[in-house]
């Protein structure tokens, strides 16, 4: 709706985990770094958390791209706790096929496959994404697969990104040995003021546009009512970006961003931002711009 008028190539703020967007604030850098050391470096297990809308799997894309052709990577993505045994979603991962769907005919399948790549040259990274869906049972049958590598040689690696809670599961007595062959961890916390208007900047960038959108009085109330959360970051700079559009303001202010929180508010509307602006009883109209013409 609004590229064209602000010249974008893409919208900025999709909430598709588009690499291309991927911004490398100083921890996602070294979430990155510490990532890329633990596959060199023939970890067993890796672990990567944050809380809900971190930018985990914008990062995951990014490194699945980066692999290329050095290793076969499967990514399992759709994670629930209706999960019977991990085999199948494994198996599915990495396009294995297998005349029975027994726990026992998947393993060898699965073993089989891991073996063909590395006599190609290959390793294999795992993803379990969403991994705190899993039960304690589950994440054990996960530790049994990480078994077929034996002292000399690593066929499997495996990385764990999840929820904060993922890591409560990994402090339980029943996942120790598990917890104790994680070699590389991290965890994202949300984007601080200057980080946040750093991200803000940067997909704006990325999406065709050098000028700056947001003023600076905008880019501090999206953080301090997104709470430096990517995702959300990006559905409330979305908005304000229509309410530019549609008033036909070039530049993204505070005017217009306390004005979709208020909407927003007033409205009962999801998500729900962090000390949102209640609906004014009155509030002075703002001076409309005429829309520049296109």
């Amino acid at each position: 709706m609004y590229d064209r008028f602000y010249g974008f190539s893409s919208r900025p703020f999709a909430l598709t985990p588009d690499p291309a967007f991927l911004f490398l604030s100083p921890q996602h850098s070294m979430a990155l770094t510490l990532l890329e050391y633990g596959l060199e470096s023939q970890a067993a297990f890796a672990l990567l958390t944050g809380d809900i809308g971190s930018g985990k799997t914008t990062l995951l894309r990014y490194l699945i791209r980066s692999v290329g052709d050095s290793a076969a990577v499967g990514l399992v993505s759709n994670t629930h706790s209706g999960f019977q045994s991990v085999y199948p979603w494994v198996a599915q991962s990495l396009g294995v096929a297998a005349v029975e769907r027994s726990d026992s005919v998947l393993y060898g399948a699965i073993v089989d496959c891991l073996v063909r790549e590395y006599a190609r040259g290959r390793r294999t990274l795992l993803i379990i994404d969403e991994a705190q869906n899993l039960s304690l049972p589950l994440l054990e049958e996960l530790r049994l697969l990480s078994n077929v590598n034996s002292e000399k040689d690593l066929v499997l690696q495996i990385l764990l990104v999840g929820q904060p809670e993922l890591r409560l599961s990994l402090l339980r007595t029943e996942l120790r040995q598990l917890a104790q062959r994680i070699s590389v961890d991290f965890h994202l916390k949300p984007l601080a003021e200057h980080e946040t208007a750093a991200y803000v900047r940067h997909r704006v960038s990325a999406a065709g546009v050098t000028a700056d959108l947001f003023d600076a009085q905008s880019l501090s109330l999206v953080h301090a009512h997104t709470g430096g959360v990517p995702r959300l970051i990006n559905q409330l700079c979305d908005v304000a970006l229509v309410y530019g559009y549609a008033d036909g303001y070039r530049l993204i202010t505070a005017e217009i961003v306390l004005k979709v929180l208020s909407d927003r508010a007033a409205a009962d509307a999801l998500p729900v931002f962090a000390g949102s602006v209640p609906a004014p009883a009155a509030r002075a109209p703002a001076v409309r711009r005429p829309r520049a013409t296109q």
